[in-house]
């Protein structure tokens, strides 16, 4: 069964720093543009290619019917909460191969820097709704 929810962002269930980024996206999405999920999820194997899944170090945005990866992903995500968070997209004029040499470089590091959950986000009742299983 596809799903075919228009904004989802796909990220690593059990990294520390991508939990983190979750938080922040939820705290900020006031009208409800984005849904998560983790990489490690049946909602995931649904939507995205294996090649996506198997790479925990990145995430994964799924925006219609476009996908995007690594700092893309990341500066998409935070220009769709809205208002200011468009400005983010000024940051897409560096090059992609710079933005993602340091987005990779954080991943590469991401447990060691920020440590590792056992287990995948299990979503707050006030999370229900924008956390898919």
């Amino acid at each position: 069964m596809k799903m075919e929810l228009e904004n989802i962002l796909l990220f690593d269930g059990h990294c520390s720093l991508c939990n983190g980024f979750i938080d922040f996206l939820i705290r900020r999405d006031k009208h409800n543009h984005l849904k998560f999920a983790s990489l490690q999820s049946n909602i995931a194997a649904d939507i995205i290619p294996l090649n996506y899944r198997n790479d925990l170090k990145t995430i994964v945005y799924k925006r219609g019917e476009s996908m995007y990866t690594e700092s893309t992903a990341a500066l998409k995500a935070i220009s769709d909460l809205g208002g200011l968070w468009k400005s983010f997209l000024v940051l897409l004029l560096f090059p992609k191969f710079l933005r993602n040499t340091v987005y990779r470089y954080i991943a590469r590091n991401r447990y060691k820097f920020f440590g590792k959950k056992e287990t995948c986000r299990i979503p707050t009742p006030n999370e229900a709704s924008k956390i898919l299983a």
